[in-house]
C-alpha cells in the first residue's frame, strides 16, 4: 500500500509545482496562501519595510521641527492594531537646550488602500511620548506637540505595498478583504 500511494503523492505534488505561476517571485509564495485566501506578513518582513522609510520629520507651527527614527513595529492582536515605536527629537530655537530627545509610541487601526494596494494605518494614537531630561509644563506641552506631529506622521503609513502581479493568480486578481493582527504576523484575507 506504501508503494501505491507514493506515486500518487509524485503526481500531486509534481501537480501543484507546475500550477505555481513562474512569474511569482519566491518571497511572495511564501505570505501568500491562496488555498485558505490569505496572505500572511511576518512581523520581520514589516519591520524591514519600515526601516527602509524611515526616518520621518516635519516642523510644528514653524517654530518646532520633529523628527522620528529608529522604529520598531509591535503588534496587539487583541485590540487588533499595530504600533510604532521610535526615537523622538524636538528641536526648536526657542528651547534651552535647542533640541530633546525621547521616545514616542503610537498605536494604530489598519485599512488596505486599494488604489495603491497598500496596507496602511489609518488613526494613529501616540499612547505615550516620554522625553529626557525635561519636567512640568515644559514636557507637558513638548509632548502634546510630539505626539500631534507623531500621528500625523503616520497617518496613512504603508505597512506593506503589493505589486499587482503578488495579487494574481492564474487569471485571478485577488482583493484584500478583512485584515487580523496576531502575535507576530498581520493575516488579509484575499477575495
Amino acid at each position: 500500500m506504501v508503494h501505491r500511494s507514493l506515486p500518487r503523492r509524485l503526481f500531486l505534488l509534481r501537480t501543484f509545482a507546475t500550477a505555481l505561476p513562474l512569474g511569482l517571485p519566491l518571497a511572495a509564495r511564501a505570505g501568500f496562501n491562496f488555498f485558505l485566501s490569505e496572505y500572511t506578513a511576518s512581523r520581520d518582513e514589516l519591520q524591514a519595510e519600515i526601516v527602509k522609510r524611515f526616518p520621518l520629520s516635519q516642523r510644528y507651527a514653524e517654530i518646532f521641527s520633529v523628527s522620528l527614527t529608529e522604529p520598531v513595529l509591535g503588534l496587539d492582536a487583541g485590540a487588533n492594531r499595530a504600533a510604532i515605536t521610535a526615537r523622538v527629537n524636538i528641536a526648536s530655537p526657542l528651547m534651552q537646550p535647542s533640541s530633546v530627545n525621547g521616545v514616542v509610541a503610537v498605536s494604530s487601526a489598519l485599512r488596505y488602500d486599494a488604489p495603491a494596494l497598500a496596507l496602511r494605518l489609518q488613526d494613529p494614537r501616540a499612547e505615550r511620548l516620554q522625553l529626557d531630561g525635561v519636567v512640568g509644563r515644559d514636557a507637558e506641552r513638548l509632548q502634546r506637540i510630539g505626539g500631534a506631529v507623531a500621528q500625523e506622521l503616520l497617518q496613512g503609513y504603508p505597512l506593506r505595498t503589493f505589486k499587482p502581479e503578488e495579487l494574481k493568480f492564474g487569471r485571478k486578481m485577488y482583493e484584500i478583504g478583512d485584515i487580523t493582527v496576531g502575535q507576530d504576523e498581520i493575516k488579509v484575507q484575499l477575495k
